[in-house]
């Protein structure tokens, strides 16, 4: 049989033939695979940044969150911040400065003789110069959150409890509860100034007057005073005195008012420090059942 001739139906039917048809076919196809592939690659490259920065936004707001929460379990229970609006505390806290008041150590149990505390107005104690609020939207808010020191409170420290009868003074110018002298040279300002050497120390001079009683302390009330005995309006100017006009509660702060004992001067840094209950009331006894409501 004579072989066919290049070129003839039987040369262009053949295996070889048929398969170089097919493998352009083959390559076309998987080009477009190929395209087809990296298209799809392609755009998802486009999409993962959207995504990630997508994520980063809402962990950030979910982070936000839980700070904002937290702050506000922090301020609610444990610790909130102030700051001192007046001289009633010096020397040992002046205007401005920024201190920290903790909760928990009254949740089982009482203001003490010597703790330093805040506490709501009882009214009528605060002028408008004392009790400055934040303006500003971000304060505001800051404050509310406890982010941010307030104002609209008191500072003072604790010289009566329950029952206490305080006198203002003995022979050497101290107070006295419950007939015992209480030395307070550690931490209130200097009653005898440098101008007026041979007069006689008061530490109790508010009034105008260093012959004053106060108490029996009412049920549930602490008798308060500032550091800064002649620039103070606490509870020795409020207390009724000889006043008829008024309720015998009057000048004394009910404890559910009370904020938190301070336990440190945060602000400025260069005068952070630990502030503790004065040991100057050690020596103080209970009071009587004579003198106690």
């Amino acid at each position: 049989m004579t072989p066919p001739e290049a070129g003839s139906p039987a040369d262009s039917d053949g295996p070889a033939s048929r398969l170089r048809r097919l493998l352009p076919s083959n390559r076309e196809g998987k080009s477009a695979d190929e395209s087809g592939s990296g298209a799809d690659l392609g755009s998802t490259d486009q999409e993962q940044p959207k995504d990630s920065a997508g994520k980063v936004l809402k962990e950030t707001v979910l982070l936000l969150g839980f700070a904002i929460v937290l702050a506000l379990v922090v301020k609610t229970f444990f610790i909130q911040s102030f700051y001192i609006p007046s001289e009633s505390m010096e020397p040992g806290l002046v205007v401005n400065d920024r201190i920290l008041v903790q909760k928990p150590s009254y949740w089982n149990g009482e203001p003490q003789r010597g703790d330093v505390i805040v506490f709501d107005d009882p009214g009528g104690w605060l002028s408008g110069l004392q009790n400055p609020q934040p303006t500003s939207l971000l304060t505001r808010g800051l404050s509310k959150i406890g982010l941010y020191p307030t104002g609209g409170h008191l500072v003072k420290r604790v010289i009566g409890v329950e029952g206490d009868v305080i006198v203002c003074c003995d022979k050497d110018g101290w107070l006295t509860v419950n007939g015992q002298p209480v030395d307070e040279r550690g931490y209130i300002a200097d009653q005898n100034p440098k101008n007026k050497p041979n007069k006689k120390i008061c530490a109790g001079p508010m009034v105008a007057s260093c012959n004053w009683t106060a108490g029996p302390v009412p049920k549930d009330s602490l008798f308060v005073m500032g550091d800064n005995r002649s620039n103070s309006a606490d509870s020795s100017v409020h207390i009724c005195r000889k006043r008829t006009d008024c309720a015998p509660t009057e000048g004394y702060v009910p404890i559910d008012l009370v904020v938190g004992k301070v336990f440190a001067l945060a602000w400025p840094p260069g005068r952070m420090t630990l502030i503790g209950r004065a040991d100057a009331f050690e020596d103080v006894p209970e009071p009587s059942p004579q003198t106690s409501d």
